[in-house]
C-alpha cells in the first residue's frame, strides 16, 4: 500500500494517491528492505518544486511505472525540507555519481541504504529502462554493486571533511583579499550577481561584501552589490505587485523565475535589504523590504505567529492546467484593457515588449531602468511617476486575485521561522515600525510554546499542532541567531539566555569533538550511512557558521573562553582551506569579526538606553556588537557597568574597554 495519507508533510501527501506504493523514510520501511533484501528507491523532493510535479505526473502516477517500482523496490518517499539530513547524504553521492545534483532527487540504493545510482530527473522510458537493469544486475552480480556501494559509500564520507589545524595562530586578515579579487572575477558587471544561469539569489554572499566593503571602502565592492540588489528588485524575480522574491531566475537578467516563493529566501533577503538600505537609503530597498513583510503577513504567517513554508510554483491556468508562473504572468491584450490609456508609460517601466516577453505570449514585469530616468524622458514629476505605479500595481493586485492561487506548504519549520524571524527584526532596526517587532516576538514565542520542549531539544517541524521530528543543527544555530537579535532591539536578557541554553544543548548533543564541528544530526536520533557535518554555505549559511558566528557573540555577552575558543578553531579550520569564496560567504563574514574594527558597545542609562540602542540599530554598523541595560545587570558584558541616573557609553574591543563616556556623539565617532 502507499502509505503517505497517514503524514503531515504536504509533498508527501501529494504523492498519496499515486500508483506506486510510497511508504515515509522510518525504521519500517528501512526494516523492510533489508528483510526482503531489495533494493530502496529513495525519492527526494519538496511541495513547491515544478520538475517534482512533472516527473510525478509522468511517471509516479503511471500504473507501468508503479508495477516495476513495487514488484522490485522498496519505494521512500521524502520530503527534503523535513529531512534535510537525508537529502544531504544523498545529494553528495548523486554529486559525486554526476557533477551535479538538484530536485527531484532520486536515488537507488542497497537494502542497507549505501547508494549504488542516482540523478535528478528522468523521463518515464529512461526511468524504467535504469530500473529494470539496476534490478537485473544486483539478482544476477550482487558483488559488483556491493563493492561500487563500499567505494561511493567512503567518497561520500569523505565530502565535507575539513582539516584539523590545531592552531593558536592569530587569524591573518590579508588571507581575504586574494579571495576577493578572485571572486571579482565571476562577477556580473551588467545584472548583478555572478556571471552565469541560473541565478541564485545568495543573500549571504552579498551580507559579507557589503560588509567587506563597507570595512575596507572598497567602493567597487560596495557598487556591485547595490547592482545586484538594484537588479534583483527590478527583475521579474521579484513579485512587485504583491511582494516577496521567487526562488531563482532562469535567466541572465533576473527576469524569469522558477515561480515557488520560499520563506527561507524572503527572510534572509528582508535581512539583506534592511541592512543596504541602511548604508544607503535607498527607497527602493524600502519598498523592497516593506513589500515582502507584507507578502509573508498575508500569505506565509499562521494564525499563531508561526510561518508557512512556502507556495508553489505551478497554479490553475485559464484551462485548469496546473501550469508553472500561470498566476504571475500577464498577456499584452489583458494589460491593454485593464490599463486604458496608461499602457503606454506602463509598458516603459515594466517592458511590455521583446525584453520582457517570455513565452506562449506571456509577459513577466521587469523592469530596467529607474523611474527617475523614465519619468525624465516623459517630463513628469518622479512623484507623480511613483503614484501611477503604485496605482497600477494596486489594480492588477485585485485583478490577479481573481486567479487560482499557487498551492501553499503549510508547514512550519523552526529554521526557517528562526531565519525569518531575524527578517523582521532586521527591517524593524531598518524602518522602526513597531509591527516588524510585534510580529518578531509572536514567532518568537511561537518557537518557544510549540517547538522547545520542556528536555530542552527542539523540534524541527510543526503542523496540525503536531511536531514529529527531532531538532537539526540548523534549528538551533538560526533561533539561536534570532534570539541575540531580539536581545539587540529590547534589551530583555531572556533572549540572551535562551540563546545560551540551546547553545550548551548543541555542545551535549551536536558537537563532536575529533572534527571540532558540530554534527548536522543530534546523537539521540538514528544514524544515517554517515555523518553529515555542514560547512559549505549554499543559498541558506552552513549552520556550522552560524553557529561559529553565535559563538562569538555569546562568547562576549556571558565572558565564555570556551565559546571563544571554539569559534576561533572552527574558523581556523576553515579559512585556509577556501578554494572558492562564494561557498564560504558565510565563514568569512565571520572572519571580519577578528579585524581590528570590531567593537563592542554597552548602553548603560536607564530608561534611555533602548531608545540610544534604535539610534544606533537605524546605522549600518555591521562591526559593532551592542549590549544595553535599563537597571543594573548580572549579565558578564554589563555587571557593575550600570549608574543610576547617569548615562554612560562603554566602548570595547577584545577585551578592554574604553573609559566610560556620556557623550554620544563622540561614541558614534569611535565606532
Amino acid at each position: 500500500m502507499n502509505e503517505l495519507k497517514s503524514e503531515t508533510s504536504p509533498y508527501l501527501l501529494q504523492h498519496a494517491d499515486n500508483p506506486v506504493h510510497w511508504q515515509a523514510w522510518n525504521n519500517n520501511s528501512l526494516a523492510l528492505a533489508k528483510e526482503n533484501n531489495k533494493l530502496i528507491i529513495v525519492s527526494i523532493g519538496y511541495s513547491a518544486c515544478h520538475w517534482c510535479h512533472v516527473m510525478e505526473h509522468e511517471s509516479f502516477e503511471d500504473n507501468e511505472v508503479a508495477q516495476t517500482m513495487n514488484r522490485n523496490f522498496i519505494n521512500i518517499k521524502v520530503d527534503r525540507e523535513e529531512r534535510p539530513d537525508v537529502d544531504a547524504v544523498y545529494m553528495k553521492a548523486v554529486q559525486i555519481m554526476t557533477g551535479r545534483g538538484g530536485w527531484p532527487l532520486n536515488v537507488v540504493t542497497l537494502p542497507d541504504g549505501r547508494p549504488v545510482w542516482g540523478g535528478t530527473y528522468f523521463r518515464k522510458d529512461e526511468w524504467i529502462n535504469t530500473l529494470e537493469q539496476l534490478q537485473e544486475l544486483y539478482q544476477s552480480n550482487p558483488e559488483k554493486m556491493i563493492d561500487y556501494a563500499e567505494k561511493l559509500h567512503q567518497g561520500i564520507e569523505s565530502i565535507g571533511l575539513v582539516e584539523n589545524k590545531n592552531s593558536d595562530k592569530q587569524l591573518d586578515q590579508n588571507l581575504i583579499g586574494p579571495l576577493i579579487e578572485k571572486w571579482t572575477k565571476s562577477f556580473d558587471l551588467e545584472y548583478g550577481g555572478m556571471a552565469r544561469a541560473p541565478k541564485f539569489m545568495m543573500p549571504n554572499n552579498y551580507q559579507f561584501l557589503m560588509r567587506y566593503g563597507h570595512q575596507k571602502q572598497n567602493q567597487e565592492v560596495l557598487d556591485f552589490v547595490n547592482l545586484t540588489l538594484t537588479k534583483m528588485a527590478y527583475g521579474g524575480l521579484f513579485d512587485t505587485i504583491d511582494g516577496g522574491f521567487s526562488r531563482y531566475s532562469v535567466d541572465m537578467k533576473w527576469h524569469v523565475p522558477h515561480f515557488e516563493k520560499m520563506l527561507y529566501d524572503n527572510g534572509q533577503l528582508v535581512s539583506l535589504y534592511a541592512d543596504a538600505y541602511k548604508l544607503t537609503k535607498n527607497p527602493l530597498y524600502k519598498e523592497v523590504i516593506q513589500k515582502t513583510l507584507a507578502f509573508v503577513s498575508r500569505e506565509l504567517t499562521n494564525e499563531a505567529g508561526g510561518f508557512f513554508c512556502a507556495l508553489d510554483a505551478d497554479s490553475l491556468n485559464e484551462k485548469n492546467h496546473l501550469e508553472e508562473g500561470a498566476f504571475y504572468v500577464w498577456k499584452k491584450e489583458a494589460l491593454q484593457t485593464l490599463l486604458k490609456e496608461d499602457f503606454e508609460l506602463f509598458s516603459q517601466i515594466f517592458n511590455i515588449n521583446d525584453f520582457g516577453f517570455w513565452e506562449d505570449n506571456n509577459f513577466v514585469l521587469i523592469q530596467n531602468q529607474s523611474l527617475e530616468i523614465i519619468a525624465s524622458q516623459n517630463n513628469m514629476e518622479v512623484s507623480e511617476l511613483q503614484a501611477k505605479k503604485k496605482s497600477w500595481e494596486k489594480l492588477l493586485f485585485t485583478e490577479r486575485e481573481k486567479r487560482s492561487k499557487p498551492r501553499l506548504d503549510d508547514k512550519s519549520l523552526t529554521s526557517w521561522n528562526a531565519i525569518m524571524l531575524k527578517g523582521y527584526v532586521d527591517a524593524y532596526k531598518a524602518l522602526a515600525n513597531e509591527s516588524y517587532l510585534k510580529t518578531a516576538l509572536q514567532n518568537a514565542n511561537f518557537i518557544i510554546k510549540n517547538l522547545w520542549t520542556p528536555e530542552g531539544n527542539l523540534f524541527h517541524n510543526y503542523k496540525n499542532e503536531k511536531s514529529t521530528i527531532n531538532g537539526y543543527l540548523e534549528d538551533y544555530c538560526f533561533v539561536i541567531d534570532a534570539f541575540v537579535s531580539l536581545y539587540e532591539v529590547t534589551f530583555d536578557e531572556k533572549w540572551l539566555k535562551n540563546a545560551k541554553q540551546l547553545t550548551d544543548y548543541c555542545f551535549e548533543h551536536f558537537y563532536d569533538e575529533k572534527t571540532q564541528f558540530f554534527a548536522f544530526t543530534s546523537n539521540l536520533d538514528d544514524a544515517l550511512i554517515t555523518k553529515h557535518f555542514e560547512t559549505e554555505d549554499n543559498v541558506i549559511p552552513a549552520s556550522n557558521s552560524v553557529m561559529a558566528n553565535n559563538l562569538f557573540k555569546l562568547s562576549i555577552y556571558f565572558h565564555n573562553s570556551y565559546y571563544e575558543k571554539v569559534c576561533h578553531q572552527m574558523v581556523q579550520n576553515i579559512i585556509p582551506n577556501i578554494d572558492y569564496p562564494s561557498a564560504f560567504s558565510n565563514w568569512l563574514n565571520v572572519f571580519l569579526n577578528y579585524s581590528e574594527q570590531n567593537k563592542e558597545l554597552a548602553i548603560c542609562c536607564g530608561e534611555k538606553a533602548l531608545e540610544y540602542a534604535t539610534k544606533i540599530n537605524n546605522l549600518y554598523l555591521p562591526n559593532v556588537i551592542l549590549a544595553g541595560a535599563e537597571k543594573p545587570s548580572s549579565l558578564p558584558f554589563l555587571e557593575d557597568r550600570f549608574t543610576e541616573k547617569e548615562t554612560l557609553f562603554y566602548v570595547c574591543q577584545n577585551k578592554a574597554c574604553l573609559m566610560p563616556s556620556s557623550n554620544f556623539e563622540e561614541v558614534m565617532s569611535m565606532i
